[in-house]
């Protein structure tokens, strides 16, 4: 039997999903993305040439649907969801235009050599579920703000600079399985979200620290449970050592003092030779 030629009908019906092999698409990038990417360049010192294809060109259209030439830049359905760069000597500010790369699930510029602060502005990153800044020359505070990225399971900002407390608000990141912010100048209490006691195991087992000390330690300031509690404010070991040489001193010093004036007080109370003979002589015979 002859097979029936297609009809019109048909064939319309198919020109859709033909239309795409027949024309492909122009990728258009996305603003939001575009912007993050150039600010983030622009703020970032690159010795070693790591970013060299990290041009205008390129942001214009970063991805192209799950791909990307950049380097360290991952992409997912067009739009930037990963930036890695780590170890590549880059130096700079974190810009607070990474902000801008709204669809970011993991950011990793840690073993670089970044200064600065780290911009409140990530938590614009509702997505966010892995931060990684750790070996850097981070300063200023961490920013309380990060609680807001409700998805991160991973904030590793160990071996910076950072000062100040530790933000009470970074606790209520019920996702958070990796944390360590050991190895900075921070001060004052671990906060008892972080370090809560957790049963493991069910009923009966053994209580953990949600995390331990080796997430805190390097912060000679910092106290609190996993760390050992708050130092007294007892003398130093150098003040004590300075204080009981004092003191011996000065218990030497008075105490040749009052050898000194008992022998005065000795001297002048003897009598003299020859006054015993004389006062005999005028002492009247009974």
């Amino acid at each position: 039997m002859a097979t029936r030629p297609p009809r019109v009908a048909e064939l319309l019906l198919l020109l859709p999903s033909l239309l795409p092999l027949l024309w492909p698409q122009q990728v258009v990038s996305d603003p939001d993305d575009e912007a993050c990417l150039s600010n983030l360049r622009g703020s970032l010192t690159d010795p070693n040439g790591s970013l060299r294809n990290w041009t205008a060109d390129s942001f214009a259209a970063p991805c192209n649907g799950f791909t990307s030439y950049l380097e360290g830049v991952t992409c997912n359905n067009g739009r930037v969801y990963k930036l890695s760069l780590p170890g590549l000597s880059l130096g700079g500010a974190l810009s607070a235009c990474l902000a801008n790369c709204t669809n970011l699930q993991s950011l990793d510029l840690s073993s670089n050599a970044l200064s600065g602060a780290i911009p409140p502005e990530l938590a614009s990153l509702l997505n966010l579920a892995v931060l990684n800044l750790s070996s850097n020359r981070l300063s200023g505070a961490i920013p309380p703000e990060l609680a807001l990225c409700a998805y991160l399971n991973v904030l590793d900002l160990h071996a910076n600079l950072l000062t100040g407390l530790i933000p009470d608000q970074l606790g209520l990141l019920v996702r958070l399985s990796a944390f360590d912010v050991s190895d900075n100048r921070l001060e004052g209490p671990v906060p008892a979200l972080l370090a809560n006691r957790t049963a493991v195991g069910g009923a009966g087992a053994a209580a953990l620290p949600r995390f331990n000390a080796s997430s805190f330690v390097g912060n000679k300031d910092l106290y609190g449970y996993p760390l050992p509690p708050k130092r007294g404010g007892g003398l130093s070991v150098p003040a004590i050592v300075g204080i009981g040489l004092g003191s011996g001193l000065l218990s030497l010093v008075l105490s040749f003092t009052a050898v000194c004036v008992w022998l005065r007080v000795t001297e002048k109370a003897a009598p003299m030779p020859g006054e015993e003979g004389k006062m005999s002589h005028l002492m009247p015979d009974y």
